[in-house]
């Protein structure tokens, strides 16, 4: 007779996995140190789901940036090895006179290491994309030594290829290009589309590619979301625009986004270029360094007179999270109004409060949001917040179609802001992100009367229209449970 074949313990393997799992993923949650209600949530979540909660951590889970930190951190110090002391010596000694309530705010930053706000010769705001499109392809046509280009997503479209062209002619005239791509929002943009670019003599990497390592599985985060371009040191444009065909009308009609970028002159865009020429190192990009190059992507700073514009940046290797810094100083410092745009309207609770307090301090604080979004998940989310402000006295109004991407912030009289950070919680620590915050009068006026045309095309917020709805509030709720990685 056959010897019976020996039973496997399936339920004790399974168990003993389980127990593994749970008690390894619980360790390495809470030697990270994050918020109290954020380890419990995920605690829970290994618990109850071991499986599933495992694979959405890996994949999307807000894990801190160890070895991408290591790297940056070598990159920006290779950076700063060679530029700092020239940076030092040749910039502007008188900076800025300030309101005593800006002072306050910029000074966040400052003290968070970014320095402080600098003269900008010439500031002109792009209210549409096919005007900025315009103002990038003329930069750049204008170019001598430089073009560095920082885009999270650039799509091989009208737009896209209209800006990669103006590339190409550039590196043929001789000129030094290098464009970085975010790997996962630019993915559309292959080789094939770079290719006239780098045989005209370009430089062209991507950021963060997705790997199929255990430590690059993590595709969701650390992505860069900047939109920058800075030609000769000179010229720095950044916003909201990406370059895809969206933002066009005269690609999409009366569909393409409602955005606005901004074009700067003088001493602010040496920060940009810094941060790009960071960011293209930490991507494995090359950098001709020695003296005469670096004077010629920081050419010294003009006479002390012009607007004061302070470049703000933030990302997941910075654990004080500026821009959240910034937005919460500001905020605190409002007496009469803060005008708020912002396509995601997903606030931590910090930045909810201080959304509520000011509306209890008697200031007018307005969001405009788009009534319909380019993400089902975020836009539900996001209906959340906007229910809950509304009814703690925000006046949170939806603008469109055609979708609103503006990311802008008007204080008072004090300060006003174009980035490229949404109002949510992967934008101030997930992201790599940048803005600007402009403290000239005619400046914050321009961008008031912006907000106002806007707003004079949106409706108020009405849940009214949602309540009837059992099933949509219930997986609104749901979205909302994903705040923290939207």
């Amino acid at each position: 007779m056959l010897a019976a074949m020996p039973t496997i313990p399936w339920f004790e393997i399974l168990a003993a996995a389980y127990i593994v799992w749970v008690a390894g993923a619980s360790i390495t949650l809470l030697t990270q140190r994050r918020s109290p209600t954020a380890t419990l949530a995920w605690l829970l979540a290994f618990f109850a789901l071991p499986v599933v909660s495992g694979l959405y951590y890996i994949v999307f889970g807000p894990r801190r940036m160890r070895r991408r930190t290591l790297r940056y951190g070598i990159a920006r110090k290779s950076l700063a090895a060679e530029v700092t002391h020239y940076l030092r010596s040749s910039c502007c000694q008188s900076p800025p006179p300030l309101a005593p309530e800006a002072v306050a705010i910029a000074g966040v930053i400052q003290r968070l290491g970014q320095g402080g706000p600098t003269f900008a010769s010439r500031v002109d705001l792009l209210e549409d994309g096919d005007a900025c499109t315009a103002a990038i392809e003329e930069a750049i046509g204008q170019a001598r030594h430089h073009v560095h280009c920082e885009y999270y997503i650039w799509e091989p479209d009208r737009v896209g290829t209209r800006i990669r062209d103006a590339l190409v002619a550039a590196a043929r005239r001789g000129v030094q290009v290098r464009a970085l791509r975010d790997a996962l929002g630019s993915s559309n943009a292959g080789h094939a589309f770079w290719a006239p670019l780098v045989e005209a003599g370009g430089a062209v990497r991507a950021f963060n590619p997705v790997g199929l390592s255990i430590a690059s599985l993590n595709f969701a985060n650390f992505r860069t979301h900047r939109k920058i371009v800075v030609v000769d040191g000179a010229i720095g444009l950044m916003g909201g625009n990406n370059l895809h065909d969206a933002v066009s009308a005269a690609a999409r009609g009366d569909e393409a986004w409602r955005d606005v970028h901004v074009r700067i002159e003088g001493e602010p865009v040496r920060r940009l270029q810094r941060l790009v020429l960071e960011d293209w190192l930490y991507a494995g990009g090359d950098l001709t360094n020695d003296l005469e190059s670096i004077k010629r992507y920081f050419p010294p700073a003009g006479t002390a007179a012009g607007q004061p514009v302070q470049v703000l940046a933030s990302g997941p290797d910075d654990d004080d999270a500026p821009l959240h810094a910034f937005f919460l100083a500001a905020l605190s410092t409002a007496r009469t109004r803060a005008w708020i745009q912002t396509p995601y309207l997903i606030p931590d609770q910090p930045l909810e409060s201080a959304l509520r307090v000011a509306v209890l301090r008697g200031v007018d604080v307005q969001v405009i949001v788009p009534r319909k979004g380019d993400s089902r998940v975020v836009s539900a989310a996001s209906r959340t917040y906007c229910d809950a402000l509304s009814r703690a006295g925000v006046r949170v109004l939806e603008f469109g179609p055609p979708m609103l991407h503006a990311k802008t912030m008007v204080i008072d009289d004090t300060v006003a802001v174009v980035g490229t950070a949404n109002l949510d919680n992967r934008s101030f620590r997930l992201n790599f992100e940048v803005a600007a915050a402009f403290y000239d009068p005619a400046v914050i006026s321009r961008l008031a009367r912006r907000f106002e045309e806007d707003r004079a095309r949106a409706g108020v917020f009405s849940r009214r229209r949602r309540e009837g709805s059992r099933i949509a509030a219930l997986l609104e709720s749901l979205a909302r449970l994903s705040s923290p990685v939207l």
